[in-house]
């Protein structure tokens, strides 16, 4: 059985050049970053490469960049931590329901020990618009954490135009970028934010790394504790390895993003296409123009998919390809996608729902393929008489 992969936004593989880049760590320069013989100056000396690197990659400066394990851990940090550096009166918190859970879990978090969180309202393009969150930075907000681009639909949002009003407001301002770094330009200083996630592991690097970047001069606490490794903000034995991977990954993605994104932009929009013609009442989630180029995230009819979109994925992986009803971190929960539910989709909808989301590996064969094992998938569900896996 040809397999097919197209569930990108939950993980990428890893580029051989990014092992190539990463091996001299595990096994040459071995040393702890934080040791002055010259074991530990080396990998030091690796790690500080690997900061700048990304730093560059985003307009920040290498100060401003601090590696954590991952996007959910630089959430954690950018929210808890601002948030217990919260002074006075002003220490609400404002997000909105269509966020990835990292953030609106961590909120949830604070909000039971007595923090003020506003969770906002979302357009049915999955975005938040502008004069939302004019009328709610007032004077007692700590913290705006609205994400650059949503990993289920795909929707970019105009983070900038955020910014400028939390920053006016006093706010600090936080965005989970995740997604988009990689496959869109991010750059901190046009976006106008303070605190910025990113992820190695979306952009074909290695799982267990990520950043956080934080503008110099913001008033952040740690939540961790036991180590004045990353300056203090952040404890722990640094994984040099990874820190490399990540540097070497995104580069990579920086260097080939023009051309890639037009190859996956033209993937996508041929399957959309394709599915449009092939399943009336197909409902297209996300924005129509300001959207990540690979991600296409559809409802079916209800009433030609009357079930949980886990039993739609299943199907369509016992036939050999991977997709997902949803986000990687809710997969397995029965539960209708939360984004789209705030986005104004019922729930059956947001049941029978798919995203594809493409990759370095895909191709238009895989387009065709797709399309002719969904109607397969989706007569055979529709059958009461036809067992559904």
């Amino acid at each position: 059985m040809r397999r097919i992969y197209l569930d990108h936004t939950a993980t990428t593989p890893l580029d051989p050049r990014v092992l190539e880049a990463m091996e001299p760590f595990f096994f040459g320069v071995f040393g702890n970053a934080s040791s002055i013989h010259l074991f530990g100056r080396e990998a030091k000396q690796a790690l500080e490469r690997a900061r700048g690197t990304i730093a560059g990659l985003i307009g920040a400066e290498p100060g401003e960049i601090f590696f954590t394990s991952g996007g959910t851990e630089s959430d954690n940090l950018a929210i808890a931590g601002v948030a217990a550096a919260s002074q006075g009166n002003r220490c609400r918190i404002v997000t909105s329901g269509a966020e990835h859970h990292a953030v609106l879990d961590t909120c949830e978090h604070l909000a039971q020990q007595g923090v003020p969180v506003a969770i906002l309202p979302v357009l049915e393009t999955g975005g938040v618009d502008p004069d939302v969150v004019r009328g709610a930075v007032g004077p007692d907000v700590k913290l705006v954490s609205l994400m650059h681009a949503n990993n289920e639909v795909g929707t970019v949002s105009p983070v900038a135009a955020y910014a400028e009003l939390a920053r006016a407001a006093g706010a600090i301002v936080h965005t989970d970028a995740v997604q988009s770094a990689g496959r869109i330009p991010v750059d901190v200083r046009a976006l106008g934010v303070d605190l910025l996630t990113l992820s190695a592991h979306k952009m074909y690097g290695p799982k267990g790394i990520g950043a956080l970047f934080i503008r110099r001069g913001t008033a952040i606490e740690p939540v961790f504790h036991g180590g004045g490794q990353e300056r203090g903000r952040r404890p722990g034995t640094e994984n040099v390895a990874l820190a490399a991977g990540f540097a070497e990954a995104f580069s990579i993605a920086a260097e080939e993003m023009a051309r890639e994104s037009k190859r996956l932009k033209g993937l996508r929009d041929g399957l959309e296409v394709r599915l449009r013609e092939s399943f009336p009442g197909l409902l297209v989630n996300g924005d129509p123009e300001a959207r990540l180029p690979h991600i296409l995230n559809v409802s079916f009819d209800s009433a030609r998919c009357p079930m949980e979109g886990e039993m739609l994925v299943v199907n369509m992986d016992l036939r050999g390809i991977a997709v997902t009803s949803g986000s990687a971190c809710t997969s397995g929960s029965m539960q209708p996608s939360h984004v789209l539910l705030a986005m104004g989709r019922d729930p059956q909808t947001a049941r029978a729902t798919i995203r594809f989301s493409f990759g370095k590996s895909n191709t238009d064969e895989d387009v065709a393929q797709v399309v002719d094992v969904l109607r397969q998938v989706l007569d055979q569900m529709s059958s009461p008489q036809a067992p559904f896996v």
